[in-house]
């Protein structure tokens, strides 16, 4: 069986138990740089959770765990599903669960109960959902009613048949001029930070410096308040496309590869499982020599 990992102690072996919070996130802005990554289960939440500041459970998982070709199929269900268990993995990050496509565009009372669903049932301490202007009403209403709220601009996913493919956003001076009055609508809406992704360079540092919350650039600029990443991207868990904004720092999925090949083999050859991987099993009797005449 596989040991999932420990919440991290400090010294003398208590349990950290105090997690990171919104507010906390919020006071960063101009500070130490923000360290968000993703994670979409127990185990994977473990491993992450002494390392960042705030666990996303991205909507990637529609790509990252079901094999869905956007993010646009991914369920209220299956958000909430993978913020529990990524909740019960994480002892001090942030976790935000993403609202998915169809859960929070209608109206500001939809989203509300969506929004509502995920933090009670998975104990996240907020949520994020995509767009500026169209949406600064809702982040109010759900910030006005208790619901933490990350906001998202630049390439939105869940637009992505909109935009006509995942296009880097903010190449023209209007997209430009957009993207900044959006960051600023939505902070002034409550949103506690701004996820600012597929962004070009220059753009995201100017939205950076308009915004009064902190920025969390993914395919922007390193001078955003805080970077977040798609954990299986930069592990070299993800084969099927790798971004441009994305580095390896691991190439997991080899050794995954090598470990499984190597199971194989030994199953097939009858050399797994051996005595030590088993009960009750009596040791083999050598062979007894046969007498000389």
């Amino acid at each position: 069986m596989s040991t999932i990992p420990q919440p991290p102690k400090r010294e003398g072996g208590t349990p950290i138990t105090k997690r990171l919070t919104p507010r906390d996130i919020q006071a960063r802005k101009g500070g130490a740089p923000i360290v968000c990554i993703t994670a979409h289960s127990a185990p994977m939440a473990g491993f992450l959770d002494p390392h960042v500041d705030l666990l996303l459970v991205g909507d990637s998982l529609g790509m990252m765990v079901y094999g869905l070709d956007t993010t646009v199929g991914v369920s209220l269900d299956m958000m909430i599903a993978h913020g529990k268990a990524v909740v019960r993995g994480s002892a001090r990050a942030c976790v935000i669960v993403d609202l998915p496509f169809g859960a929070y565009q209608a109206s500001p009372v939809d989203a509300f109960k969506a929004a509502a669903r995920v933090m009670s049932e998975t104990g996240c301490a907020g949520v994020k959902l995509e767009g500026g202007a169209v949406m600064a009403s809702t982040v109010e209403y759900l910030v006005s009613r208790g619901i933490p709220v990350m906001g998202h601009i630049g390439l939105t996913p869940q637009s992505v048949n909109v935009l006509g493919g995942f296009r880097v956003q903010g190449k023209s001076n209007d997209e430009a001029r957009v993207l900044v009055a959006d960051a600023k609508l939505l902070a002034n809406a409550g949103a506690f930070s701004i996820v600012v992704e597929g962004t070009v360079e220059p753009v995201a540092r100017e939205i950076t410096k308009a915004a009064a919350v902190p920025t969390i650039g993914i395919g922007a600029s390193a001078q955003c308040d805080g970077q977040v990443i798609v954990a299986e991207d930069i592990l070299g868990l993800y084969s099927a496309f790798m971004p441009k904004f994305a580095k390896r720092y691991a190439l997991l999925g080899d050794e995954v590869s090598k470990a499984v090949a190597s199971y194989a083999a030994d199953v097939r050859a009858r050399r797994f499982p051996g005595l030590e991987n088993t009960y009750g099993a009596a040791p083999a009797t050598p062979a007894k020599k046969s007498k000389k005449r």
